[in-house]
């Protein structure tokens, strides 16, 4: 299996494009203009709980207020809510929450009104980023994340990837995360930690550690609203979370995401620096050289060509998508109509499959095959 990411760069956007065996599986564009992306954390206003929703508006800087949930507000909301107070006038010059107190934990079922209030400041990740007629969906359960592992502030439990499913794999990565954890963070240890030495987790943590401290500088000074940590650009951030061994190219056309990229493979996997490589023919654009535009004119409309014959017709509705497969003209070559029925929906749901992640579909998807 090969894998290849595809970077194109614009005057007002980049796309990337991520191939598998020469097939489009995955399509992002971001946009000079986007400040919201997902992980980007925000010290921001609360505007207002609304009991009947159980959740609360807050002002994040954005032209509509952000959706925060109770569900989405973490166990030890209060304890986040006080550390934010004693950060801001000035009294906490130590942030490693090591002798940090922390507060009870809030309760799993209760009500928003009861645990926040108007005007109140709080540290925020988008979740969801801001569409057509809503704000981003945020959190305040914060997660800054790394290459091996994720690291969690106010928290303290250590969880495995379940895609590890080795027992003594999973025992030993728990073993080696309890013993360099500092107090008061919890880690979530990343599906790519499978193997890895004490000392490349440790190097991981400690970079995650010194994105937490020099955020918690800015929080004294900064404006309420607005961003105290941002995402890695795009393409580190695409490449910190589905780079692996399949992997056989990264091309770029811009030589200073070239410079960028090459930087941030030699940080986390020195060998494979090399695949980086500056797309510089004037002749044929990037995105046709690897047929990246056909495949984005076949795959983005209602209708979805597939092999032998057979085709998908996708629809957005505003509670749902729907999906239905057809046979086309496959029905004609075939003996028996069960056959038939087999032999598309097999090709229909690999495709379906690459459909929803080309297309970031997420909610109620109903296929029709």
């Amino acid at each position: 299996m090969n894998k290849e990411l595809i970077i194109r760069s614009g005057s007002d956007a980049v796309d990337f494009a991520l191939l598998k065996d020469g097939k489009l599986i995955e399509l992002h564009k971001e946009e000079e203009t986007s400040n919201f992306q997902v992980g980007d954390i925000f010290i921001a206003k609360i505007r207002k709980p609304v009991a009947g929703l159980n959740a609360a508006f807050v002002n994040v800087g954005f032209e509509k207020d952000a959706f925060l949930h109770y569900h989405d507000l973490g166990p030890n909301l209060a304890s986040q809510l006080k550390f934010i107070k004693l950060v801001s006038a000035g009294k906490i010059k130590d942030f490693s929450l090591k002798s940090f107190q922390f507060d009870k934990e809030i309760d799993k079922d209760g009500v928003i009104t009861d645990v926040i209030s108007s005007n109140q400041s709080i540290l925020v990740q988008v979740v969801k980023e801001p569409i057509s007629t809503k704000g981003p969906r945020i959190s305040s359960e914060l997660s800054l994340a790394g290459r091996f592992i994720v690291l969690v502030p106010f928290s303290d439990r250590v969880s495995i990837s379940q895609k590890i499913e080795s027992k003594e794999e999973k025992d030993r990565l728990k073993r080696l995360v309890q013993s360099i954890k500092p107090k008061g963070f919890g880690v979530i240890v990343r599906t790519v930690a499978e193997g890895k030495k004490v000392a490349e987790i440790d190097k991981d943590l400690q970079n995650l550690m010194d994105k937490w401290t020099s955020m918690c500088k800015r929080i004294p000074t900064a404006h309420h609203p607005s961003k105290v940590l941002g995402e890695l650009n795009r393409a580190s951030s695409i490449l910190r979370d589905v780079f692996n061994d399949t992997f056989s190219g990264i091309i770029i056309d811009d030589v200073e995401l070239f410079n960028e990229t090459k930087e941030y493979i030699q940080q986390i996997a020195p060998s494979k620096e090399s695949m980086v490589k500056l797309y510089q023919s004037k002749e044929t654009p990037l995105f046709e050289k690897y047929s990246i535009e056909r495949q984005i004119k076949t795959s983005f409309g209602k209708t979805v060509s597939m092999s032998k014959g057979a085709y998908l017709i996708i629809e957005h509705t505003e509670a749902m998508h729907v999906i239905d497969v057809n046979s086309g003209n496959r029905s004609n070559k075939a003996t028996n109509q069960e056959d038939t029925a087999l032999e598309v929906n097999m090709i229909a749901a690999a495709e379906v499959a690459r459909q929803l992640r080309l297309r970031d579909m997420g909610g109620i998807i109903v296929v029709d095959f």
